[in-house]
């Protein structure tokens, strides 16, 4: 199967899924030429805000090869990913990404993420929700024991 072949079974998912109720979001991730693992936007249907596409076969793609390290895979997505799936995409070592659709493309359609790359920029006492450090020094002893683990397995 080709790039395009692949993107195609991303593009035909993100159609069967909006006519199963769900978003217009599909995700192919393909390792060593063949589909490792599919997802779909299930946001609504399953009352997850983290069920996009991206995620959904992030996830499954780890449980079927029982790893959270995806090197030397490609994912293939429907549209540009969201901050959230774009950040999921770079912690499983996903080594490439192809996309259909865009963020301008998305937002016609009233799929915005504009906002959220917004308030990143911005210091976080000006960010929309408020986030306030509590308890620095008792948290830190959380780090330190990972930092003491000689059992840890990094990621």
């Amino acid at each position: 199967m080709t790039n395009n072949d692949f993107m195609r079974e991303a593009i035909r998912l993100s159609i069967e899924n909006v006519r199963n109720g769900g978003g217009p979001f599909g995700a192919v991730i393909v390792k060593d030429g063949k589909i490792l693992a599919t997802g779909v936007n299930r946001v609504t249907a399953q009352n997850d805000p983290t069920a996009h596409a991206e995620v959904s076969a992030i996830r499954a793609a780890c449980q079927k090869l029982q790893t959270f390290d995806l090197s030397g895979s490609t994912i293939y997505t429907s549209c540009e990913p969201c901050p959230m799936c774009l950040g999921a995409i770079y912690w499983a070592h996903i080594d490439k990404m192809y996309y259909g659709n865009n963020q301008s493309d998305a937002a016609r359609i009233d799929f915005d993420d504009k906002f959220i790359y917004d308030e990143i920029e911005l210091p976080m006492a000006e960010r929309r929700i408020h986030g306030e450090q509590l308890l620095h020094e008792e948290a830190l002893a959380g780090f330190r024991e990972w930092e003491n683990n000689t059992d840890k397995v990094e990621y």
